[in-house]
């Protein structure tokens, strides 16, 4: 079978392997889509995602949907149309009983994370264990449930902030994870501004619900009116414009992630207005709400743009790096 390989930075490579057999806990998937991240471009234009370094060629990828092709208990039968929760966690630990995501010791696909290495989904197949497959329902494609992951990442932060029905979100940032958290926060109820510095990502945005968008390159966002903040640009001027967007007592998800390194943020109005800042990091059991949402709301498909051959993965990479240019980008195997 082919699987793409990132050896290091601007390095990849599509190279034939032996296909994975399943063991009797296993199910062997037939990979149709795979969706570009922004953890895949660093390890490919960088060759590390933050601290994990690149030290073994890896197949990238957790954002995947296909069908069962072998399942050797035949409780699924091949064919089936599935997509995949990414992650194996970890030990449990005392107070983290319902966030096994932050449990030590788990691991996601097509992460460095580990060592080895967790091979991820850009390879024809792919051997999971058998609690990771979630079937589609009728209606969801694969095309579509390529998308179940980053919008599951979303609904944990909406869940992170709490209930937003009839509340003003703003999402920082309209790239691929703020266009899923503006399309989950439309469906549970909010009025919903984004922002970006680019025209084409503020475009999608609208279309997936956004009542308003902001260009903060030359408009300036009011301060002091938004129930919650799903800040999802990562970056640390927009953490605080965040900052001075919520209102007093208000709530600010950090979504979007940041390098493992000191940076400037104005923290001032998080202390006038005892604003609740809160991290979210992936997801426990949101991706079965996600693909619900799926079948519910089919424009959430628009937030694809791009779709490319394993065998051009690097024009794939380059054109997921063009956020004025692309939404979701995705490999088509």
């Amino acid at each position: 079978m082919d699987a793409l390989f990132i050896d290091a930075a601007l390095e990849a490579e599509v190279r034939e392997i032996a296909v994975p057999e399943p063991a009797e806990d296993e199910v062997r998937i037939r990979v149709e889509y795979v969706g570009i991240c922004g953890s895949d471009l660093h390890y490919y234009f960088h060759g590390a995602n933050g601290a994990f370094v690149v030290r073994e060629p890896l197949i990238p990828g957790h954002e995947l949907a296909g069908r069962i092709d072998h399942d050797p208990t035949g409780q699924w039968a091949a064919g089936t149309p599935v997509t995949v929760h990414p992650a194996r966690f970890g030990r449990p630990r005392p107070g983290l009983e319902g966030a096994p995501h932050l449990w030590p010791g788990g691991s996601y696909l097509g992460s460095a994370s580990t060592w080895p290495h967790t091979q991820g989904a850009a390879a024809e197949y792919l051997v999971v264990d058998r609690g990771m497959i979630r079937v589609l329902p009728e209606g969801v494609t694969a095309r579509r449930a390529a998308l179940a992951e980053p919008l599951a990442v979303a609904l944990h932060a909406l869940g992170v902030a709490g209930p937003v029905a009839g509340a003003r979100v703003l999402v920082t940032g309209s790239g691929p994870i703020g266009l899923m958290a503006v399309a989950a926060a439309v469906a549970a109820g909010a009025e919903v501004t984004a922002t970006d510095v680019l025209p084409g990502p503020l475009a999608r945005a609208r279309v997936l619900g956004a009542s308003h968008t902001v260009d903060v390159r030359t408009e300036e966002l009011d301060a002091g009116v938004f129930d919650v903040v799903l800040e999802c640009s990562g970056a640390p001027q927009s953490i605080s414009a965040a900052l001075r967007a919520v209102r007093a007592a208000g709530v600010v998800v950090q979504v979007g992630m940041l390098p493992d390194a000191e940076r400037p943020v104005n923290l001032a109005p998080f202390i006038a207005k005892e604003v609740r800042y809160l991290g979210s990091f992936r997801f426990a059991d949101e991706i079965d709400a996600a693909i619900r949402l799926l079948a519910e709301h089919p424009v959430i498909e628009a937030a694809i743009t791009h779709e490319y051959p394993l065998a051009e993965a690097a024009a794939a990479f380059a054109t997921a790096r063009d956020s004025d240019a692309s939404g979701k980008v995705l490999l088509v195997l």
